[in-house]
């Protein structure tokens, strides 16, 4: 297969087989996804508070 025809064929691909999603629909998915990071943003946060604090401790309780 050619470069062109590669690209030709992919270009068809794109413009008549590829369904597009709606904007509302990328939109939902858009705000689903900053919801979902902004929660596993502030679960590691947590994590990463808690696991500095036992470590202070356990240093404190060494030194």
């Amino acid at each position: 297969m050619s470069i062109k025809g590669y690209f030709q064929e992919s270009f068809t691909e794109l413009v008549h087989k590829v369904t597009w999603p709606t904007w509302a629909e990328l939109q939902n998915s858009g705000t689903l996804v900053l919801v979902a990071t902004l929660i596993i943003a502030l679960i590691v946060a947590a994590m990463d508070f808690a696991f500095s604090r036992i470590m202070e401790l356990i240093y404190s309780l060494l030194y």
